[in-house]
């Protein structure tokens, strides 16, 4: 029982370094241990426990408080609770309750654990939710924040090693009136690699398209500038200003009112040779993250779509395929735009539930 409570919280940990908060083992093994010192019959003890241990700067408590009310599906306390026996009395957050209204327990009294829903949804497949499920699924994609890794710049910075300066050093020299002075040092500045976002909008990904739309809105809100998103269908249409709403709902609201093309045919060779033609080309995608969404349906000759792959290619530091059949049992990339594009890919990887977009924020992180 004690293991399944620390795979929960182990969970909720995961969760919150996917939402930007630093969750190191080290705090994990903090969370665990005042868990285990507390009587966690009650959520508000189990939410205090993490926030004593799992945030480490002001910044961190909005998201921890919005991360642990859709994780465990209620509401962060408004205060601390009164104190507490020492005796350990349980190892559950949440009772169990029985049909009759009783609450299941064993001969020890102890409450049995009860798994997050959240945590049960993590590898749901996203075609097959209820209503509900899906709004939970939605909270839950929000507080995803893929980023790219950083890599040198071509601008530097002064520190205190480093190669020498020259600028900076003759500055310093001619202040002394050309005397020898100390050499100024530098290094170079780290910048993100930019992130490009191709959904494919179709009708075959219907049941997807929500969620990836909302991944795309949590990458555009965490870092505006070095993000941009685009949606393929019949056609290239550029959503980014529209998924910089704050508001998810509202942002993709804008973004449906954008997009000509929703649940349409697929011409994925004649959106790829629009986007690279018009914006890869230019600067867009050269040294960035290229992530495309999409089943691999191709209406058109894949012979183009392989062409169009091979530029996009050239073009990116790293090229990342998602397809929702992926992580399916039995797939196989037999249709003939996934088969003519994997050549050309650095990662192929699944997009049909919440655990597969978890993987993918790691995929884009260490790019």
């Amino acid at each position: 029982m004690a293991g399944d409570l620390t795979s929960i919280l182990v969970g909720f940990a995961r969760t919150l370094r996917n939402a930007g908060v630093q969750a190191t083992g080290e705090r994990v093994e903090a969370m665990v241990a005042a868990v285990d010192a507390l009587d966690v019959t009650r959520p508000e003890d189990a939410y205090w426990a993490g926030r004593l241990t799992l945030c480490g700067e002001p910044d961190d408590l909005p998201v921890y408080d919005a991360a642990f009310a859709a994780y465990f599906g209620g509401r962060a306390p408004a205060k601390p609770p009164a104190p507490v026996p020492t005796r350990r009395r349980g190892v559950a957050l949440f009772a169990q309750h029985h049909p009759d209204g009783g609450t299941a327990g064993s001969r020890d009294d102890d409450l049995a654990v009860a798994a997050s829903p959240a945590e049960v949804l993590r590898r749901r497949d996203l075609a097959l939710l209820s209503t509900a499920e899906r709004e939970e699924v939605r909270r839950l994609v929000a507080l995803l924040a893929p980023a790219t890794a950083a890599r040198p710049s071509r601008r530097h910075r002064p520190a205190a090693g480093g190669a020498v300066d020259p600028p900076r050093t003759v500055r310093r020299m001619l202040r002394h009136l050309g005397e020898p002075a100390r050499l100024a040092r530098r290094e170079r500045r780290d910048k993100p690699r930019r992130l490009v976002l191709l959904l494919d909008v179709s009708g075959s990904m219907a049941p997807y398209a929500d969620s990836l739309l909302r991944f795309a809105h949590a990458a555009v809100r965490r870092r505006p500038t070095l993000t941009e998103a685009f949606t393929l269908g019949t056609r290239l249409t550029r959503v980014s200003r529209a998924l910089r709403h704050r508001d998810p709902d509202g942002a993709l609201r804008a973004a449906g009112e954008a997009i000509p093309d929703w649940h349409g045919g697929t011409r994925l060779a004649d959106s790829l040779k629009a986007f690279l033609d018009r914006w890869g080309q230019r600067g867009t995608a050269r040294g960035a993250v290229v992530v495309l969404f999409s089943d691999g349906w191709e209406r058109g000759d894949p012979a183009l779509l392989a062409a169009q792959m091979a530029r996009l290619s050239r073009l990116a530091h790293r090229l990342v395929w998602v397809n929702p059949h992926r992580g399916k049992p039995g797939y196989e990339p037999l249709v003939a735009g996934m088969a003519a594009a994997l050549p050309y890919l650095d990662d192929f990887v699944a997009g049909h539930s919440l655990a597969a977009l978890e993987d993918l924020v790691r995929v884009i992180s260490r790019s």
